[in-house]
């Protein structure tokens, strides 16, 4: 079994880890860090404590109506993709441990094709 980084635990809920093949199980939120355990093997999980958060980067839909998935940017692993069911609360849980000035939106799909195209004629 895997032994869990927080030591007071603020919000657990079911979730899917978008890391690959996508994997169901649950979100922890506490006060050392964010953690995914998966529901079916005990040996995929993530543990991702707050002092290497970077960024913390939210898919905003329909001027904030729905958040289909959010991502954890770490200083040196990578970035993490997770959805879960009321991410609107996750993301409250997360932002008392990380600053909201972390807490960012991710590009539109018109700002995405704005670049692309900026880029691209740029030249």
């Amino acid at each position: 079994m895997v032994q869990s980084i927080n030591t007071q635990v603020d919000l657990v809920m079911n979730a899917t880890s978008h890391m690959g093949m996508t994997d169901y199980g649950k979100i922890m939120i506490g006060d050392k860090g964010f953690e995914f355990f998966n529901d079916r093997d005990a040996r995929k999980f993530i543990q991702i404590p707050w002092e290497e958060v970077d960024h913390v980067i939210a898919s905003i839909m329909f001027k904030g109506k729905w958040i289909p998935r959010y991502a954890i940017q770490t200083k040196k692993n990578g970035t993490y993709t997770f959805s879960s069911k009321e991410p609107k609360k996750v993301l409250r849980a997360i932002r008392e441990y990380v600053d909201p000035n972390n807490m960012v939106q991710s590009l539109s799909f018109w700002d995405v094709v704005k670049r692309g195209f900026k880029s691209r004629f740029s030249r």
